[in-house]
């Protein structure tokens, strides 16, 4: 299964973005797909997941309350809704697919998308 991240974008600090990671195959209801981000020169940072049977969510304690994650069955995608932007959440952001919540090993990723908040 590829994985295709898409959606980044500039915005300004407030603002709203949503990303979109779409998966090339069938996506069985055990996957998880989880969101990363990493900004240059720092670790990359779990941001949150998805169980694709369950549709559950868990999510990282900075992106609580601002971010939420979906699942479009029909579409084949996972978005990633972030609200109330700040600087500190520029990166790229990556989608991969794994099993467990935030944890590995992780079967795809997506190639990353930049995010871009100004101040």
């Amino acid at each position: 299964v590829q994985l295709q991240a898409s959606g980044g974008g500039l915005v300004q600090a407030g603002g709203s973005l949503t990303l979109s990671c779409a998966a090339s195959g069938r996506l069985f209801s055990s996957a998880v797909m989880n969101w990363f981000r990493q900004d240059p020169g720092k670790e990359r940072e779990f941001v949150g997941s998805i169980r694709w049977g369950a549709g559950t969510t868990v999510y990282a304690d900075f992106a609580k309350g601002r971010f939420t994650i979906s699942r479009d069955t029909a579409k084949n995608s996972v978005n990633l809704q972030m609200n109330s932007l700040k600087p500190e959440d520029t990166a790229t952001y990556y989608c991969a697919r794994s099993t467990t919540p935030g944890t590995g090993p992780f079967y795809s990723w997506g190639q990353g998308t930049l995010v871009t908040v100004s101040s």
